[in-house]
């Protein structure tokens, strides 16, 4: 430390660049480690909460129901008899008959919308406390009533359950999530906490073979320079900590979408902390040892600037079984074999992502410099020849500054085929989506409306033959209300349908309903009260209807013209479609909730939860990349205006020698872009394999993500024209003398 604050203001400098740089480093960490703290946080308290079978004077009965796009989940209580009752967390007593205890979420729901009411019966007489909800925006409600109301009640035994029966994440996907965490950004972090550690390498390496020469030892000279980084990584890690605490302290307050928590939960555990305390400090410590040793094992060849050593090739082995495993998915699923389903897919996959990623790292130097030793020999012009030979002579140095952004663009191709399988098993593959709403549960005003929200396309309307026998023995007749224009958007084929006239449905996916024999009448209940006698015709319509769907079964297609003006089918449901997009989901589901509260919505083929879960996911894995971008963006920024100091008494020598300004700035920028077009070509070939492996051993429809190409394509350019852009202004011709007087 002595020897660091007598080398002036440059050094001090370097110190500081060193010690933020880890505390970014560190900060992202942080933010990774913890997410699967603040996901079990949750989980833990909505176990606490559950409700569990026993013996007591209280019968219960749970409903999970959709408010909007949000889970809304309701406990009834009833008391059977006086007495102690169980307690869940977050209340001290059980409501009574007519009161409600709820999350304070769903009391600004209800206190802004009063139609929301109904959900809620009785007066609310208590709000839920921290710990008996799973985040800040859970939609929870104890309501006390009377056992004659509950139809389906259980007796309560307690509260608690050792699991969560609805976890925030299914422990499959968080596995996923975790690894695609790791590759996206502790895989670059780890890159940029080594870049960090060497700042100014060159010159610190001449340092220490001057300490080297004049009798320091050589484990003294290797302690020195770990010393230094080792020093500015713990001071770095102590600011990165803090930081990170006082994001999460706001960001537990923002939250993200679909993804709430409070600060307690945010806050990073023991192990958390002793991976970024320690092993920070450890890492800086292990490349100052690693990037001495040249320095003190061979100071005369440093001091005199002799040739380095040729980057060694091994690195582009762990290419080979990486590549060979994802591409041979590949080729079998292009032979039409199905290689999923198997328990080696568990290993084998995420095994040849993380070797091909760690490929990449060690494989880009002796093929970047392979190409520029062959480039230099070809090479007419001056900058192209002078990029090439310091390329060729000195690989890794250009190779700090891109390898960031290429892991980057690698992660992010896998990123993609996670989403791209979340969003399979989440959903159905329908390309549209629809919603059953019953009509009972809305008036006219809410009809039209619902019709009307952002996101709707067409409606119709499903419902079955009225029967007057009590126990249904008359023969029942489904049946759908629509025009043919409202069919062919419901279905994915419609042939022979005529307008104004009922007709016979036949849907090739479905046998022919028996009871809908030609002449056979069927009576639907209105809403007026009368009823609508539809008589089965020998006409027909054939359909193909998407799976699954209101439409896939009916056996009547009804034209709304038969249908007095101003009615509906009393029993019936209202049939909404929109696009089967995510956000569009949200919005429509969200847009029913805001108009209809109280209405039971059936997303056709979607769980609620599940929507939620893959928000969740979404969510975190956008962090994930913006973690990944910041840290690679601060690799790439770090080192160029690292190497650009490095550089300044060869940029000097050059100007003395007669070199132009702009040819200076060519032999940056292609210096740059050389190592960059490289990695990131084989970051999106490799990455492309990757996700592809992925969603083809994940067993679902898509094997091939092609709409997902074009991002990468135009990610990579856009890097590039960045990167390109950021090298220029790093040349200067000032020439300083004391830059060139070793030479």
């Amino acid at each position: 430390m002595r020897l660091l604050w007598g080398s002036g203001r440059r050094g001090q400098a370097r110190f500081l660049l060193m010690a933020f740089g880890s505390a970014l480093g560190v900060a992202c960490l942080a933010a990774v480690l913890t997410i699967p703290s603040v996901l079990t946080a949750h989980d833990a308290r909505t176990a606490a909460r559950t409700p569990d079978s026993g013996t007591s004077n209280v019968v219960y009965q749970e409903f999970h129901d959709p408010y909007g796009s949000q889970p809304l989940h309701r406990v009834f209580v009833a008391r059977t008899h006086p007495g102690p009752t169980p307690v869940p967390p977050g209340l001290d007593r059980l409501p009574g008959a007519g009161e409600a205890i709820v999350s304070p979420k769903l009391a600004e729901v209800l206190a802004a919308n009063p139609r929301a009411a109904g959900l809620v019966p009785g007066r609310v007489s208590g709000i839920i406390a921290p710990e008996g909800l799973g985040d800040t925006e859970d939609l929870y409600a104890y309501i006390g009533t009377t056992p004659a109301e509950l139809t389906e009640a259980e007796e309560l035994g307690s509260f608690g359950t050792s699991r969560s029966r609805r976890e925030i994440v299914e422990p499959s996907t968080l596995t996923i999530l975790r690894f695609t965490l790791g590759c996206i950004v502790l895989l670059p972090l780890v890159i940029f906490l080594s870049v960090c550690a060497r700042l100014s390498g060159e010159s610190r390496a001449r340092r220490l073979a001057a300490l080297r020469l004049v009798g320091l030892s050589e484990k003294d000279t290797l302690r020195v320079n770990a010393g230094e980084s080792a020093a500015a990584a713990a001071v770095g890690a102590v600011l990165g900590v803090v930081g990170y605490l006082a994001t999460n302290e706001v960001m537990a307050r923002v939250g993200l979408p679909g993804l709430h928590w409070y600060p307690a939960d945010g806050r990073p555990t023991v192990l958390t902390l002793a991976a970024c305390l320690l092993g920070c400090p450890a890492l800086a410590w292990f490349v100052g040892q690693s990037s001495a040793r040249r320095a003190a094992q061979s100071p005369i060849s440093v001091r005199r600037t002799g040739e380095g050593k040729r980057p060694k090739k091994l690195g582009m082995l762990l290419l080979v079984p990486g590549v060979g495993v994802i591409g041979g998915y590949c080729v079998l699923s292009m032979m039409g074999r199905d290689p999923s389903g198997g328990s080696a897919n568990s290993v084998l996959v995420p095994g040849a992502v993380l070797l091909t990623g760690v490929g990449l790292v060690f494989g880009l130097a002796p093929i970047t410099a392979w190409l520029a030793r062959r480039l230099a020999g070809t090479a007419k012009s001056l900058p192209m020849a002078l990029a090439m030979r310091r390329t060729e002579v000195d690989p890794g140095s250009s190779l700090r500054v891109v390898t960031g952004l290429v892991l980057l663009v690698f992660g992010t191709s896998l990123t993609q085929g996670v989403l791209v399988e979340l969003d399979q098993v989440s959903r159905s593959t329908s390309p549209v989506q629809e919603y059953a709403i019953p009509i009972s549960h809305l008036d006219a005003r809410q009809q039209l409306e619902a019709t009307k929200a952002a996101g709707v396309r067409v409606r119709a309307m499903s419902a079955s033959s009225w029967s007057a026998s009590p126990d249904n023995d008359d023969p029942i007749a489904s049946a759908v209300v629509a025009t043919c224009q409202q069919l062919a958007a419901f279905v994915e084929q419609a042939e022979g349908c005529i307008d104004d006239k009922v007709l016979r449905i036949q849907d090739q996916d479905f046998s022919i309903d028996a009871d809908a024999v030609p002449g056979r009448s069927f009576p639907f209940l209105l809403s007026n009260g009368r009823k609508l006698d539809v008589t089965v015709p020998e006409a027909s319509v054939a359909v193909r209807a998407y799976q699954p769907s209101k439409f896939s079964g009916p056996s009547l297609l009804i034209p709304p013209s038969m249908l007095p003006s101003g009615t509906v089918m009393a029993d019936g449901n209202l049939v909404l479609l929109s696009d089967a997009d995510p956000a569009t989901i949200r919005s429509v589901l969200d847009g029913i909730g805001a108009i209809a509260p109280t209405s039971s919505v059936d997303p056709v083929g979607i769980v609620i939860d599940a929507l939620a879960q893959l928000t969740v996911i979404r969510s975190l894995l956008f962090v994930g990349m913006v973690l990944g971008l910041v840290i690679g963006v601060a690799a790439f920024v770090v080192s160029v205006a690292d190497r650009a100091m490095e550089r300044r008494g060869q940029v000097a020598a050059l100007v003395l020698l007669g070199a132009r300004a702009g040819t200076l700035r060519v032999v940056q920028v292609v210096q740059v872009l050389l190592p960059l077009v490289v990695g990131l070509g084989a970051a999106i070939v490799t990455g492309w394999l990757a996700e592809s492996s992925y969603l083809i051993t994940g067993g679902g429809a898509v094997h091939w993500d092609w709409d997902g190409l074009p991002l990468l394509l135009v990610s990579a350019l856009g890097v590039l024209f960045a990167a390109g852009v950021a090298s220029v202004p790093m040349v200067r011709r000032h020439v300083d003398p004391e830059h060139i007087r070793r030479d």
